[in-house]
């Protein structure tokens, strides 16, 4: 059967063309039913149960369950739950899933394709009794609304005549008209908690499950101002009356937070939970300026809500003082007046105890404290108490002072490491699924060798000595180097980079999780592999002793690091040896070891200091982050030792030469495909970025000059006392973070100038040395194969819209792994640290209103010490602190605490909350009685106080300066 559509259009021409839409409709498309006799289908077309069983007590029949759309879209959480079966899906349905969201149609595609779960697709578009036409007047939804009901009518006569026994349909909607209309029908409808609400004793915890979204409860006494409407905000935005942007919450103060708005150099200050208004971190909301009277300063309190629930209540922001502000220090401050698009996702975190007896109201703490807590219904709460869970946020009424949501699913017990990795690797949207079958299939099968035909088609490089340098355990060899003299006097340097690219073909499966993993991601005790371990560990690894395929960037310069030639070429290696940073520093300093491998290091060791010095003097910059390394145990992988990271020179040789072949190929694909090429820029951050280093030097006597990266980095050399070797270094760990995020973009969507990565004082640069554990440098390959005619381009590859999406996903990707790594220490130090305490030598790094920020150079942590108490009164366990604000500091008695003074601090953890055990520093000296941890000295050092000796916060102490490890594969 065949339906005509016929409308006219007119050209930009002026012309009128007739446009004619066919569409097909069939007699013979089956119904799915086990049960059906009336069908033509084979066995392998049954899905639905010929006899289902149901979970409801009300709804005891025999019956299918059909879905709308909107059940889909805010109830996946229950559909995911293998106890639903026999569930028939629209393509109507499915088609408005895809639409509307593209996370619910995944998770749905996955629930559909597992054939125990009984999910059928019914191409109702396409039968001619269930396909209906869009009347006059009639919106798309409401047609969409009355073909599933009309899909859901056709059932129960079909089932009826064609089956031979009582089986029914039932409509799960959460849209009231919709049910209401199918009531009226005769047809059986009812909401997904009405229905689960009926289920069986023993499927009574699905109730948790369920989104509630009916009802707003505006009864209630409203707390928040009302959101402007989709048409308002639009307006508004248009006259320019609103602003719109990103919400990012604050990590240090759940009170306060900042939108980023396009084409504003800084971020607009939002203040106070009014103003806030019900936004969550990473919503894109609509904010409207406040007048310049009403702007403030941003809070220099760290401030976290740990208080027991106080109910409903809007009590007082407690971190912010009436007393005036200096009008400097005023920012640009906004409200947000609505919520453009809601980012929420699902929250890890706990519990907390409720204090009335048999309650199934509960009060939800997700782990990142930059997430409200959310109310939950739960009637599981005694056991999920000792858990970590999973909540969804299903709603943000007015009236409510926190986000409302369901319960997902338990993780495991709370302190249990393997459930604390989980909670990491969800929190950070970390990829960790097994690899499917799909995927695993596109690897090649074992033994692999290297046949004559590869080597056609490649450079033989077997018999040049090559070796890798990396870090201790080290796997996932992307690089290896070589340097050698040439007859004439020059130098051949060469770096060889895993080839990755020729396993991972365009388009398949592996090459699609690879670019949805984007990278790999470094925990403590595990590795979340962007590729298999087939290819991480083996096949593209390029290990020691063992033949592998390469792609390789070869150098001819002479003895002062001059490029006089680059090429680069497909090849095949045989590396020597799979060196460890400290092993290839042993080989260097040992003048007696004259081998080749030794000779070959010698050279390119000589070489990166030149290659070092000359970017230096470029304005590149050589910043520093705490960073630490654990030894952990080769059966528990418990932490058993730390300590920071030592940088030998051998980690800067490496770092040089594969700087050097990222330049070198970004200059390469840029010229060949100037349009599409993936590169990585640094953007140069914004002067008032570097305010906090700028003070923070001048309270040392030094002069930090930002207007140019140059004179950031001369700066930053001269600012040495010799009082405090570690100065400097903390200096640069400030100076790291006022920069901005290194990012991935495409050429074509760039002005040239704007290519130049900062840091590196680079005109062009990309990422073209780890491909086993980064997917931008897989693009790259196929770029500069592509330009050498080692490879085909193919669409997607010279797509400039596609790739630049590719970008935010990888850039995206980077960042949260880069929190994840994060994660995963602070949760190492916490298990090495239990049982434990120790005195250690530390830094003040900030002064805050309520507290001092410490740096333990040791072991590279970072804490905090209050000299106030609880809400901030100002004095604690009978000390007070006096805070000058423009002289940044905290003054006790004679105690001044300025940035960057020494001080000794004692470390140790704290457990009393079981949602976030925290490393807790304690004041040992400057010895301040009621504050600091009483040692045996401490009656010497009230003595010395007392006839006027200097006290250590006085005082320089002379620690030992501690060096911290840059990555070795570019920034």
């Amino acid at each position: 059967m065949l339906t005509n559509k016929v409308f006219m259009k007119k050209t930009k021409r002026g012309n009128i063309l007739k446009i004619v839409r066919e569409h097909y409709l069939r007699d013979d498309i089956w119904c799915g039913s086990g049960a059906c006799r009336k069908c033509s289908l084979s066995e392998n077309d049954i899905i639905l149960d010929g006899v289902p069983e149901s979970l409801s007590e009300q709804y005891d029949f025999p019956h299918y369950l059909l879905l709308d759309t909107n059940i889909i879209l805010y109830q996946m959480d229950l559909l995911e739950e293998s106890v639903v079966r026999n569930v028939i899906i629209l393509n109507t349905v499915l088609d408005e899933v895809k639409h509307r969201s593209a996370v619910m149609y995944k998770r749905l595609k996955a629930v559909v394709s597992n054939p125990s779960r009984k999910f059928y697709t019914f191409v109702n578009e396409h039968h001619k009794d269930t396909y209906v036409e869009r009347m006059p007047g009639e919106s798309a939804n409401d047609r969409n609304d009355r073909m599933i009901r009309t899909a859901v009518g056709w059932y129960e006569k079909h089932l009826k005549s064609g089956t031979g026994r009582s089986l029914r349909i039932v409509l799960l909607s959460d849209d009231v008209d919709n049910r209401n209309k199918a009531i009226n029908q005769g047809l059986i409808a009812c909401s997904a908690a009405d229905y689960i609400k009926t289920a069986r004793s023993e499927y009574a915890n699905l109730l948790d499950k369920i989104s509630q979204r009916e009802g707003s409860g505006e009864a209630k006494e409203p707390l928040f101002p009302s959101h402007l409407t989709a048409s308002q905000i639009h307006q508004g935005i248009k006259n320019e009356s609103l602003l719109q942007g990103a919400f990012l919450a604050s990590r240090e103060n759940y009170l306060e937070g900042y939108v980023r708005v396009e084409g504003m150099e800084k971020p607009i200050l939002i203040q106070g939970r009014l103003n806030l208004n019900r936004a969550v971190d990473g919503d894109v909301v609509a904010i409207e300026m406040l007048p310049e009277r009403e702007w403030k300063a941003p809070s220099d309190v760290v401030l976290v809500d740990e208080q027991n629930d106080p109910g409903d209540l809007i009590e007082p922001d407690p971190s912010f003082s009436a007393k005036p502000v200096a009008k400097e220090l005023l920012e640009p401050t906004a409200k947000v007046v609505g919520i453009i698009k809601r980012k929420w996702r699902q929250y890890c975190g706990i519990l907390l105890p409720s204090h009335i007896q048999g309650t199934t109201r509960h009060i939800f703490v997700p782990a990142e404290r930059k997430i409200p807590r959310i109310r939950i219904e739960t009637r599981q709460a005694a056991t999920l108490l000792s858990q970590r869970i999973i909540v969804a946020i299903d709603q943000w009424p007015r009236h409510s002072r926190y986000p409302q949501g369901h319960f997902v699913r338990a993780l495991g017990p709370i302190g249990s490491k393997e459930t604390e990795n989980e909670v990491i690797l969800l929190e950070h949207d970390v990829p960790h699924n097994r690899f499917s079958e799909e995927v695993l299939a596109c690897l090649p099968q074992l033994p692999w060798i290297i046949t004559p035909e590869d080597l056609k088609r490649r450079v033989d490089l077997r018999d040049i000595t090559i070796c890798s340098v990396d870090p201790p355990g080290c796997t996932d060899i992307d690089d290896a180097l070589h340097a050698r003299r040439l007859p004439n006097g020059n130098i051949e340097v060469g770096v060889h980079i895993a080839d990755v690219s020729h396993f991972i073909r365009p388009g398949n499966a592996l090459d699609r999780e690879a670019a949805s993993r984007a990278t790999t991601v470094y925990l403590v005790d595990k590795r979340i592999d962007m590729v298999p371990e087939l290819l991480s560990s083996n096949l593209c690894s390029l290990r020691g002793g063992e033949e592998r395929f390469a792609f390789s960037c070869v150098w001819e310069l002479d003895d002062e690091a001059n490029v006089l030639h680059v090429k680069f070429h497909k090849s095949v290696i045989k590396s020597k040896e799979a060196l460890t940073y400290e092993q290839a520093q042993l080989i260097i300093d040992d003048r007696s070891q004259t081998n080749d491998v030794a000779v070959s290091l010698r050279l390119l060791n000589r070489l990166a200091k030149i290659l070092k010095r000359r970017r230096t003097e470029k304005g590149a910059l050589v910043l520093a982050s705490p960073e630490i390394r654990f030894h952990v145990d080769s059966e528990t992988h418990d932490p058993i030792d730390v300590k920071a990271k030592q940088l030998l020179d051998t980690n800067s040789m490496v770092e040089e030469f594969m700087l050097l072949a990222n330049v070198s190929v970004a200059e390469k694909i840029e010229s060949e495909f100037p349009e599409c090429a993936m590169l990585r820029r640094h953007p140069e951050p914004p002067q008032t970025n570097f305010e906090p280093l700028v003070k923070a030097a001048q309270h040392q006597g030094f002069k930090i000059i930002t207007t140019t990266g140059k004179e950031l980095a001369t700066s930053l050399d001269v600012a040495v006392n010799p009082t405090n070797p570690y100065l400097n270094t903390m200096l640069r760990i400030l100076a790291t973070r006022c920069m901005m995020q290194a990012v991935y973009f495409i050429s074509g969507t760039l002005q040239r100038e704007e290519f130049f990565h900062y840091g590196l004082a680079a005109p062009i640069y990309t990422h073209f040395t780890s491909p086993i554990r980064r997917y931008a440098d897989v693009i790259v390959h196929r770029l500069l194969a592509a330009c050498i005619g080692a490879d085909s381009t193919y669409p997607e590859l010279l797509d400039k819209k596609l790739n630049s999406n590719l970008c935010n996903n990888l850039n995206y990707r980077n960042r949260m792994a880069q929190y994840a790594g994060r994660a995963s220490v602070a949760l190492h130090t916490h298990l090495f640290f239990r049982n434990r305490s120790e005195d250690e030598q530390a830094f003040v790094l900030f002064v805050r209103k309520n507290a001092l920020q410490i740096l333990v150079p040791k072991y590279g942590f970072e804490g905090t010490i209050y000299v106030t108490g609880r809400d901030n009164q100002e004095i604690r366990n009978g000390v007070r602190f006096v805070y000058d604000e423009e002289q940044q500091t905290q003054r006790c008695g004679d105690v001044v605490f300025r940035a960057f003074d020494p001080v000794t601090v004692r470390l140790s953890l704290d457990s009393t909350n079981v949602q976030h055990e925290k490393l807790v520093f304690e004041l040992v000296r400057p010895y301040i009685p009621g504050f600091s941890v009483d040692t045996g000295d401490s009656k010497k050092e009230e003595a010395a106080a007392a006839t006027g000796v200097e006290t250590p916060a006085k005082r320089k102490v002379d620690p030992t300066p501690t060096k911290t490890k840059k990555s070795k594969k570019g920034k």
